[in-house]
């Protein structure tokens, strides 16, 4: 996070000095006020560039079996722009190469860890194991403890649940 407040000064001294710059060649017809809107201007331009960035930054750290199942987008009132260019704030990733395939009665069944990453002030990553049976679809989540099946919370998804076709679909080979 500190990084992020130096960068983001850099970005208004480097914003500032264009600001100047301009003033200087129009022989200071630009008024004195100029300098300090660049330098704001290009505080909130570096602030915009990290949050929209933030998803692919991400992305590019996870290991090349990751794979991205879901993601959210979302607006804030604070930042205006968000409402016609809505920002990426949470998204799930299951990684292929730690699925866990059994048949039990007939039936395949996958055991995975679903990532969620979520933006905040500083990036939150939360780990939760689930079970998944492919034929009927139902997903249940295993207690982080004693990885225990907690039934009160089965669902099921959709045969077009991006997260079936990963998880099952890898299983499969």
């Amino acid at each position: 996070m500190i990084w992020h407040l130096i960068a983001a000064i850099f970005a208004a001294l480097a914003a500032a000095g264009i600001g100047l710059i301009l003033r200087n060649l129009s022989r200071n017809r630009l008024p004195k006020w100029i300098v300090p809107v660049f330098a704001g201007l290009g505080m909130l331009g570096y602030q915009i560039h990290v949050e929209y960035s933030w998803f692919e930054h991400k992305q590019q750290q996870l290991p090349e079996s990751s794979v991205v199942v879901s993601s959210a987008t979302g607006t804030e009132v604070w930042r205006p722009w968000t409402f016609v260019f809505p920002i990426t704030t949470q998204f799930s990733v299951v990684d292929s190469d730690n699925i866990i395939t059994r048949d039990i009665e007939g039936d395949q069944v996958v055991e995975f860890i679903l990532y969620q990453f979520i933006r905040r002030h500083t990036d939150f990553v939360s780990t939760q194991p689930y079970l998944l049976n492919c034929e009927s679809r139902e997903l249940v989540p295993l207690s982080n403890e004693a990885g225990e099946a907690q039934l009160s919370e089965l669902r099921h998804l959709r045969e077009t649940s991006t997260l079936l076709a990963t998880v099952c679909g890898n299983a499969d080979t």
